[in-house]
């Protein structure tokens, strides 16, 4: 399974899956990563979190403990 976590910058990636439960998977998905949407890596902080991603068109920040929950391919 590879998740975003493991992504390289500069890459696209699909999402497979949302993994987690409640309040965590609901979070992600109100970000408008949901099953089937691309993600384009922008750049990782310096010290590695968080990483910095597009999606639906607009820049958003995910630390690498949420990007563990998104299943890529």
């Amino acid at each position: 399974m590879n998740t975003l976590k493991q992504a390289k910058v500069g890459s696209t990636v699909k999402v497979v899956k949302l993994h987690g439960e409640g309040a965590l998977k609901r979070r992600i998905m109100d970000m408008g990563i949901t099953k089937g949407v691309e993600i384009y890596i922008r750049k990782v902080a310096p010290l590695g979190d968080p990483i910095e991603v597009t999606v639906r068109g607009y820049e958003l920040s995910l630390r690498k403990a949420d990007a563990e929950w998104i299943e890529i391919e």
